[in-house]
């Protein structure tokens, strides 16, 4: 049809217009690798640990033109009211970085964590291509930077362009306060533990997140406030109850699992495992605030995120730098935990949400339920990680999937609330 055919038209448009500028960036960021990381990224490296990580960043840009055109790709399919596939993207991006991780690394090294990146940026974009071909997709060479429906675009897609900017820019400022650490291992253990703490992220919040917004966006098309509510409450009665549990559940048991999954000594593991545990401190928080921040976007006020992730970063420098300034010891943890912030930034734009619609959000009952099951649960893990025999990984595992039943009595009215999503 007429309309499909105009509607591609101005996806084409678009991802030609964040093709050049993203791939722009991308050569500017190439030639001056080695001065922003001098500058600005790691300025407390060694001169040699410097010059690794300008060639990592340098390989690392193929990954972020494959999101800027993969994350279009999600948009158009969600316009067409296809969620399956745009939901199912995020998982396999986890994928090909534990891949990465877990095959790459043993044979190319720091590497290999880079091309797990690449790896899991193409799936995410290639699990969508063939539902773009099924709605009849026809790529136009064209770009008007006058044409109506790309002026419109840019109005909704530049906030959000800047939002994001402002996430990378949090881990821009990680990696900078590592490299004050002296610490061996930290960026190292950063990065592996964020990447450890986006798996039930991606399969719980990002998930739940992705298949909310339709009926968010349709809600807020009708103005219908108080089922947008609703719908908003359900959602986070889900997460909450599910992500603190699973934080604590997973933090109780997976020591034995990180150097058996990654090859590293004893000192290293170690490290990464206290510093994915920190980071599972703040796995509600990234949750909920996927919920928050689509709230926003269905309502098509991409500003407030945008705002919202500036005071995130604000706080994110305040209590890395406090942190790495007074509890330099702890060392790479410390620097994890500071994404804390993230859950102050999720609570703020909720707020908002309820003084915009006029409709107060209450989710403290499944936070109780979910701190109860996080220790009857984490304590339940953990205990039968220590004191059963056999084998460290199999023992883990085993109170890992003990911890989490026990759990599931006390949550299982939010987990009911799946089915009404």
């Amino acid at each position: 049809t007429k309309s499909r055919e105009a509607a591609w038209d101005l996806f084409s448009r678009v991802a030609n217009l964040a093709f050049l500028v993203t791939g722009s960036i991308a050569v500017f960021v190439f030639i001056f690798a080695q001065q922003i990381v001098d500058t600005v990224i790691v300025p407390g490296f060694t001169a040699e640990q410097r010059l690794l990580v300008a060639e990592l960043m340098r390989l690392n840009l193929v990954s972020t033109i494959i999101f800027s055109i993969s994350g279009l790709v999600m948009a158009s399919l969600q316009a067409n009211q296809h969620f399956l596939l745009p939901a199912l993207a995020p998982t396999m991006y986890n994928v090909g970085q534990i891949f990465g991780a877990m095959v790459f690394v043993p044979r190319f090294g720091i590497h290999g964590l880079v091309y797990g990146v690449i790896l899991g940026a193409a799936l995410h974009l290639a699990v969508q291509i063939p539902a773009l071909f099924k709605f009849g997709f026809k790529w136009t060479p064209a770009l008007d930077l006058r044409h109506t429906g790309l002026l419109e675009a840019l109005k909704l897609l530049g906030p959000r362009l800047l939002t994001m900017a402002g996430i990378q820019s949090i881990v821009i400022v990680r990696d900078f306060l590592a490299s004050f650490l002296q610490q061996d291992g930290a960026v190292t253990s950063l990065a592996y533990g964020w990447m450890i703490m986006q798996v039930p992220e991606t399969l719980l919040g990002t998930a739940i997140a992705t298949a909310m917004l339709p009926t968010l966006s349709e809600l807020a098309s009708r103005a219908q406030w108080h089922d947008f509510r609703l719908a908003i409450e359900r959602a986070l009665r889900v997460l909450i109850a599910l992500t603190i549990p699973v934080g604590a559940v997973m933090a109780a048991g997976i020591n034995p699992l990180v150097r058996a999954a990654f090859g590293f000594d004893a000192e290293t593991s170690t490290l990464i495992t206290w510093t994915t545990r920190a980071y599972l401190l703040t796995l509600t928080g990234f949750s909920i605030q996927e919920i928050a921040a689509r709230a926003f976007y269905a309502r098509k006020e991409p500003m407030f995120p945008l705002y919202a992730v500036i005071l995130r970063l604000a706080m994110f420098i305040g209590i890395g730098y406090l942190g790495i300034t007074f509890f330099k010891p702890i060392g790479a943890p410390i620097i994890a935990f500071a994404e804390i912030a993230l859950l102050i930034e999720s609570i703020l734009l909720l707020r908002w949400l309820s003084n915009r619609t006029h409709e107060p959000i209450v989710v403290w009952g499944a936070v109780v339920k979910g701190l109860v099951a996080a220790i009857i649960g984490g304590v339940t893990a953990y205990a039968l990680a220590l004191y059963i025999p056999g084998s460290a990984v199999l023992t883990a595992l085993l109170g890992m999937l003990i911890g989490g039943l026990v759990c599931l009595p006390i949550i299982w009215s939010e987990i009911k609330l799946l089915l009404k999503l």
